[in-house]
């Protein structure tokens, strides 16, 4: 039986560095006439981030752009991994992080959802048995066997995101995606994220959009420069983080 206390996610004293390269040399010849172009320059993304999301929680990270939110949430998806520290997961996961990830362009919408399901973990029956309910929600109607490369970023966005709300996930990750598209779509979305936050799923999300946080969020997480400023009430925390980014 799943504990409701469970925590879901752990972030334990995570640093994330990156190499930023200056006028880099791109053959032998300019290695050797502007051996001093091949300049870097390392950036501490992430500084000692502590943070436990536990079962059933709908967490916002939020902050301005740089400060780590995006790095954060691809850390927890283990497509990079720290320079120090650890997270561990608990669960089956599923991630919205980049727009089209895992689609390959030449196929078509309902090619694609048999190949981003399955990245997902879910066998050719389980998509066979869902894939009238991904079509229905994604409301793309005859566009679906249509190449992906026709279309346009919402409608990207409309099959990512009903593949992934459809594959059963204990935690979900969501990456910005959502200011994607039109009103009624990113409404619906919304709906559904409630949904699935009601049924006891687990939610961390990067937003710019406050009123999102407030509506839907228990918690929300400000990231500042790399590390966490504030973390707690949503209504508390966005009011702060407005008042000092006005």
């Amino acid at each position: 039986m799943q504990n409701d206390n469970e925590d879901r996610i752990i972030v334990e004293n995570v640093y994330k560095t990156f190499n930023i390269y200056f006028d880099k040399a791109n053959s032998l010849k300019e290695k050797m006439l502007f051996w001093k172009r091949n300049r870097k320059e390392t950036r501490e993304i992430l500084k000692g981030i502590n943070l436990t999301v536990k079962n059933g929680e709908a967490v916002a990270l939020i902050g301005v752009n740089g400060s780590g939110k995006s790095t954060l949430l691809k850390l927890m998806t283990k497509i990079i991994y720290p320079n120090k520290g650890k997270i561990t997961t608990n669960g089956k996961l599923t991630s919205l992080l980049e727009l089209g990830a895992g689609f390959h362009p030449d196929f078509s919408g309902r090619e694609n959802i048999y190949f981003n399901a399955s990245i997902f973990g879910l066998t050719r029956k389980e998509i066979d048995e869902r894939i009238d309910k991904i079509i229905e929600f994604s409301e793309l109607g005859n566009y679906i066997d249509n190449p992906v490369r026709t279309y346009s970023s919402g409608m990207y966005m409309r099959l990512a995101f009903a593949v992934a709300i459809n594959v059963d996930a204990d935690i979900l990750l969501i990456d910005e995606i959502l200011a994607v598209g039109d009103q009624h779509f990113q409404d619906k979305c919304i709906a559904k994220m409630k949904q699935l936050k009601n049924e006891g799923k687990t939610m961390v999300f990067v937003t710019h959009s406050m009123d999102t946080v407030k509506q839907f969020c228990s918690r929300a997480v400000w990231l500042c420069n790399g590390e966490i400023k504030m973390d707690g009430d949503p209504n508390i925390v966005t009011q702060e983080y407005l008042k000092e980014t006005a």
